[in-house]
């Protein structure tokens, strides 16, 4: 049986919500989890932070690829670190479940004075979620990085919508991208297992 295509969890932006919107996901369908590159924060890395909102006994969390102190954009980080990102050692683990996969920062990104974060989701073969969050300037942001994901072939999934919402916003998203929307993620309380868990059902994969 051929390997589930992997799911790439990506965002408009930085801090709208991925790791959040990964930690549903991989509950949802008790997928695996895992993020190549974290840059900064490595005694609270998103892995951890998802690890610890899972509830299930199935899903499984990879080492990341890269490890990098700094909290900046992974290229300077890599910098920083004295050391350079080659995705030719992205090598996503083997499994037979669903795996999730969760970016750095948006789609152009850059790793490399080459490469982008894009050019990770092409070269892992994976499909994409897209992450949005309404602010002034979401619509411009939302449909560039849809624009993007044309322009590479990578097939999406749909949009999850995380934050308040605009009903403006959205129907404009929707109507011109033709991207179905995934579900909305109202801003909670606290985040939390259940809160995880109650996220899900309003998620439609």
């Amino acid at each position: 049986m051929p390997a589930k295509q992997p799911i790439f969890i990506t965002g408009i932006g930085t801090g709208i919500g991925k790791t959040v919107v990964s930690a549903i996901i991989t509950e949802k369908l008790k997928a695996d989890y895992w993020k190549p590159v974290q840059a900064g924060d490595l005694e609270d890395s998103d892995t951890l932070k998802v690890q610890n909102l899972i509830s299930n006994d199935v899903s499984h969390f990879y080492p990341e690829a890269y490890r990098l102190t700094q909290a900046y954009s992974p290229h300077k980080s890599a910098a920083i670190d004295k050391i350079v990102i080659d995705i030719q050692n992205i090598v996503p683990p083997q499994t037979d479940n669903q795996l999730i996969i969760e970016g750095a920062g948006g789609l152009m990104v850059p790793l490399n004075d080459n490469f982008l974060m894009i050019d990770v989701i092409k070269q892992l073969n994976a499909k994409v979620i897209l992450v949005s969050q309404n602010y002034l300037g979401s619509i411009n942001h939302t449909l560039l990085s849809l624009l993007a994901l044309k322009k590479y072939n990578i097939p999406v999934m749909g949009i999850i919508f995380n934050g308040d919402k605009d009903i403006y916003s959205k129907t404009y998203i929707l109507n011109y991208s033709n991207v179905i929307e995934l579900g909305h993620i109202p801003t909670y309380d606290a985040v939390n297992k259940k809160m995880i868990i109650e996220a899900g059902t309003r998620i439609t994969l």
